[in-house]
């Protein structure tokens, strides 16, 4: 029987919901969703964090321009392209750049980037260096790359303002329309348990990613950092981060959903439980481990210290103990035609 998700209403009481049999109601019929829109094939995106640098100041974020007790770092291309050569070398067929908002690297430098794996490697490009003009990311498009992924973190506009110093909520949703406009298959996500979040506000971020038909949706627990102002929050719970992932997968229907490192964070099975009630990616991190310790959006991190083979072949394995499969394509976005 359906689940009724029409209104921010009909959301909010779901994401209330605290008896076990109706959760797992809630969980069954979201996975027999992804069952139908997206398959049993689960997406596995090599992820290098290639600099921790930051020009923000947001209050929950371990890059935080203001901490000074973090060491820095920029990988060089050829770093990253040697990391982009073990993902390949491992089977995944789509690499994420992700940095924080750092612009030492110019467009110009990111196209080349782009330019050249794109030559090199036969594997989607998916890019994630927050906010540029839309001259920049036109560049970046032309050069090759396939996607791009921006958070909204929160609908919540005087929410999202006060977590942002110096940020405005409009023009992070600009921003994901020009990325639309330009053709990116364009992500987005929110974080679960801010201070001060509402379910209303949860309910929102889901009609958001709705309303602006966003074709990946990475959703994940607030983990306070004790070197933020923020750290004396209460963290975001596994329970709720599920809950949100569920009925985003019943609401958008055909959406890649990760199942985020952050929730594996803080439950050792939040991987397989997201998996288990909508989720059909998962992104290894190939981040060279002399640099994975920096970078620290929160504490705790996951496979800081494991090896991409360690995580490849545990990642796999764990797909294959619920009965998936590891996807052999691009993973390109579930609602245009396939193109591989």
């Amino acid at each position: 029987m359906p689940i009724k998700t029409e209104t921010s209403a009909d959301i909010v009481k779901l994401l209330a919901l605290t008896d076990e049999r109706a959760i797992g109601v809630l969980f069954a019929y979201a996975d027999a969703v992804r069952k139908k829109e997206a398959g049993d094939e689960v997406h596995l995106r090599a992820i290098i964090e290639f600099s921790n640098y930051c020009v923000n100041d947001c209050l929950y974020c371990g890059l935080r321009k203001s901490r000074k007790n973090l060491h820095r770092y920029r990988m060089t291309d050829e770093e990253i392209l040697a990391a982009v050569r073990k993902a390949d070398e491992l089977g995944y067929k789509t690499v994420v750049l992700q940095s924080g908002d750092d612009l030492f690297y110019s467009a110009d430098d990111i196209s080349c980037l782009v330019g050249k794996i794109k030559n090199q490697f036969d594997m989607a490009v998916t890019l994630s260096c927050g906010e540029r003009s839309f001259e920049e990311y036109k560049e970046m498009r032309a050069a090759g790359a396939d996607r791009y992924l921006l958070k909204h973190e929160t609908a919540n506009k005087k929410l999202y303002e006060k977590l942002h110093p110096g940020q405005s909520f409009e023009m992070r949703l600009k921003i994901l329309g020009w990325l639309k406009e330009l053709g990116f298959q364009t992500g987005s996500g929110s974080m679960v348990g801010l201070p001060g979040q509402t379910l209303e506000d949860i309910a929102e971020d889901i009609l958001l990613f709705k309303k602006m038909d966003i074709d990946m949706i990475g959703i994940g627990p607030f983990i306070p950092h004790g070197d933020t102002p923020l750290a004396g929050s209460s963290a975001g719970t596994a329970d709720m981060v599920l809950k949100t992932l569920a009925i985003t997968r019943i609401v958008t229907r055909n959406t890649h959903l990760p199942a985020t490192t952050a929730l594996e964070t803080i439950d050792p099975l939040g991987g397989q439980k997201a998996l288990e009630c909508g989720a059909n990616v998962i992104m290894p991190n190939l981040t060279p481990q002399k640099y994975r310790e920096d970078y620290q959006i929160y504490p705790g991190k996951i496979c800081v210290f494991e090896t991409a083979d360690d995580c490849a072949s545990c990642v796999r394995g764990m797909v294959k103990s619920i009965g998936r499969t590891v996807s052999s394509g691009r993973g390109d976005s579930l609602k245009i035609k396939k193109t591989q």
